[in-house]
C-alpha cells in the first residue's frame, strides 16, 4: 500500500522521505506491506487509544456483573422468585453476545471495525435506558432489554480486537490485547461495587448509570479512533459487500445459537416436560448441521472458515470454551451460596472480591510479556488447572467459612484461570487470521466465551431444579448449588485433559521439528556427494 494513501486516512504518519534521498526507494513500502498508525503514537495518545478500544471488555464484564448480586432484588421488584427466570437475566444477556459476535466481528471486517464500535455502544446506550424503565413495566420487558443489551458488546468486542489487529503490529499488539483481558477485572468490580449501591436507592439507577458511562464511551471513541484508509480490494457494491457477509450461513448459524441456548436455559423454568423444548433442542441441531453444510461446501467467503482450523486450534476452542463456562458457573452460585445461604450482602460481596483487580492486571499483563518466550499450550495448561482448583475449592466451600480460606484463594485462582486463558486464546486466533480479518479471528473467540458462559448456566441450572428437591428449604438448596458447582469441577477436568492433550501435541511437533533440523546437514552433504 503506498506510503501516500496511508497518509490520506492517517495525518499524523510521517511524510514521505525526499525523492532525492538515496534511502527514498528502501523506505518505500512494497504494495502487499502494511503501516500499522498506532505504533507511531506518542505514549499519552496510545493510553487513550488502548483504554477507550479495551472499554468493550470493561462495559461486558460491568453489565455481567451488575446484575449478579442484585438479581433477587429486581427479582422482588417484579415479583419473580423462580430461579430458572433469575438466571435469564444473566444468560440471556450472555446469549446475545455470544451468538451474534460472529456476525459482528464480520460486519467490521466489512464496514468498518470504527463504525461498528461505535454503533455497538450506542446501541447498548440505548437498551440500558430500557432496562431502568421496565420497572414501570414488567419482568419480561427487562429480560428482552437485557437481551438486547447483548447485542452492543456483541459488536464492540470483536470490533475492539480488529482495532488491535489492524493498527498495531505484533509486538505492540499483543500488550494491547492484554491490557483488553486486564480490563475485565475492573469491569467486574466496577458491576459488582456500583450494582449494590446503586441497589440500595433504587435498581433502575444500575443501568441508567450504565447508560450515561457508555454514551460518554461512545462519543470519545469516535473522536480518539482515527479511520483507517480504505484499500482498493475493499470497495465493492453493495451486492458483493452482502455475498461475503454470509448471510444464509450466518443466520443458519444464529438460528441454531439461540434455538440450542433457548431450550438448555428454558428447560430451567419450565422443565424438560413441555414439548416446545424438545422442539427446539432438535431444530438446533437441524440448523446447526445446515450451518456447517453452508460454511464448507457452499460459501465463498464462509463466516466460520473451518477449512482453516488446524488440530491444536480446535483443542483451543474447547479449552477456551470448558473454562468459560465454568467461570459463568463458578462465578453465579458462589454469588448464590453467599447471599441465598452464607447471609452475605452485595456490599460484602463486592469487597470480597476485590483481590481480582490485582490478579487479574498481573496475570493478563504476564500472558502479553511472556507469549511470544512461552507456547501458548503452558500457558492454556496454567489456566485450566486453574480452574479446575478454584471449582474444587468452591464447591467444597462449607458455607459459613471465614472469607480468608476457601473464597479468597479461590477467587485469587478462579482470576489467573481467565485472564491466563483468554488472552492466550486471542493470540493464537489473531496469529493464525490475516490482517484484513483480524475481526472476524476476535468474533470467533469472544464467540466461545460468551456463548459458553449462557450454555454453561442452562446446564449447571437443570442439573440443580432436578436434584435440589424443589428448594424449599436451605439444605435443599445448598444441595442443588453445590451439584452445579460439581459439574463445573467435571467441565474444567475435561478442560485440562484437553490442555494436556495441546501440550503433548506441541512438544511432539517441536521434537520432530527439531529433528528434522539436525537431519537437514546430513542430507545436504549426500546431496552434494
Amino acid at each position: 500500500m503506498p506510503l501516500s494513501t496511508e497518509r490520506k486516512g492517517n495525518p499524523e504518519l510521517p511524510s514521505k522521505a525526499s525523492s532525492s534521498s538515496p534511502d527514498f526507494e528502501a523506505a518505500q513500502p512494497s504494495k502487499g506491506d502494511y503501516v500499522y498508525p498506532a505504533d507511531i503514537y506518542s505514549m499519552p495518545r496510545r493510553i487513550l487509544f488502548i483504554a477507550t478500544v479495551s472499554m468493550s471488555m470493561y462495559i461486558n464484564q460491568l453489565g455481567l456483573c451488575n446484575t449478579l448480586t442484585t438479581l433477587k432484588i429486581i427479582g422482588d421488584s417484579f415479583g419473580i422468585s423462580n430461579p430458572g427466570q433469575l438466571s435469564w437475566l444473566i444468560a440471556g444477556y450472555s446469549l446475545t453476545i455470544g451468538t451474534f459476535i460472529l456476525l459482528g466481528g464480520r460486519l467490521g471486517d466489512e464496514y468498518g471495525n470504527k463504525k461498528m464500535f461505535v454503533l455497538g455502544m450506542s446501541w447498548l446506550f440505548l437498551w440500558s435506558l430500557v432496562a431502568g424503565l421496565s420497572v414501570y413495566s414488567n419482568h419480561v420487558l427487562f429480560i428482552f432489554a437485557r437481551v438486547f443489551q447483548g447485542l452492543g458488546p456483541a459488536l464492540t468486542l470483536p470490533n475492539a480486537l480488529g482495532i488491535f489487529g489492524k493498527y498495531f503490529s505484533e509486538g505492540p499488539r499483543n500488550m494491547a490485547f492484554a491490557w483488553f483481558a486486564a480490563a475485565a477485572p475492573f469491569g467486574a468490580m466496577t458491576g459488582l461495587i456500583f450494582g449494590a449501591l446503586f441497589s440500595m436507592a433504587w435498581w433502575p439507577w444500575i443501568f441508567w448509570s450504565e447508560a450515561v458511562g457508555v454514551a460518554f464511551v461512545a462519543a470519545f471513541a469516535a473522536w480518539i479512533i482515527p479511520d483507517m484508509p480504505v484499500q482498493e480490494e475493499q470497495v465493492r457494491p453493495l451486492r458483493q459487500k452482502l455475498d461475503r457477509l454470509d448471510l444464509p450461513g450466518g443466520a443458519a448459524g444464529v438460528t441454531a445459537l439461540v434455538l440450542f441456548n433457548f431450550a438448555w436455559n428454558q428447560a430451567v423454568v419450565v422443565t424438560w416436560r413441555e414439548p416446545y423444548v424438545y422442539v427446539c433442542l432438535i431444530l438446533s441441531f437441524v440448523f446447526g448441521a445446515l450451518f456447517f453444510y453452508i460454511e464448507i461446501y457452499r460459501a465463498r467467503h464462509p463466516i466460520l472458515p473451518v477449512a482453516a482450523f488446524t488440530s491444536d486450534i480446535a483443542f483451543v476452542f474447547a479449552c477456551t470454551a470448558a473454562g468459560w463456562a465454568t467461570f459463568g458457573i463458578w462465578l453465579f452460585y458462589v454469588v448464590r451460596i453467599a447471599l441465598d445461604i452464607g447471609g452475605q450482602t452485595p456490599i460484602q460481596l463486592a469487597a470480597w472480591f476485590t483481590p481480582i483487580l490485582i490478579t487479574g492486571v498481573v496475570s493478563a499483563l504476564t500472558v502479553g510479556k511472556i507469549i511470544s518466550k512461552v507456547p501458548a499450550s503452558y500457558i492454556m495448561v496454567v489456566g485450566q488447572v486453574a480452574y479446575l482448583v478454584t471449582s474444587i475449592l468452591m464447591a467444597l466451600r462449607p458455607p459459613e467459612s471465614i472469607y480468608w480460606t476457601y473464597f479468597f484463594f479461590g477467587t485469587i485462582i478462579a482470576t489467573v484461570g481467565m485472564d491466563t486463558s483468554l488472552p492466550a486464546a486471542i493470540i493464537i486466533f489473531a496469529s493464525v487470521v490475516p490482517r484484513q480479518y483480524q475481526g472476524m479471528g476476535a468474533s470467533i473467540v469472544m464467540t466461545i466465551v460468551n456463548y459458553s458462559i449462557s450454555l454453561g448456566l442452562g446446564f449447571a441450572g437443570t442439573i440443580e431444579i432436578n436434584i435440589n428437591h424443589g428448594g424449599h428449604t436451605q439444605a435443599d438448596l445448598l444441595y442443588g448449588y453445590r451439584g452445579a458447582l460439581w459439574f463445573s469441577v467435571g467441565l474444567t477436568g475435561l478442560g485440562t485433559v484437553l490442555s494436556l492433550i495441546l501440550l503433548k501435541n506441541h512438544r511432539k511437533q517441536k521434537s520432530n521439528q527439531s529433528k528434522s533440523e539436525e537431519d537437514m546437514p546430513e542430507k545436504v552433504e549426500k546431496h552434494q556427494s
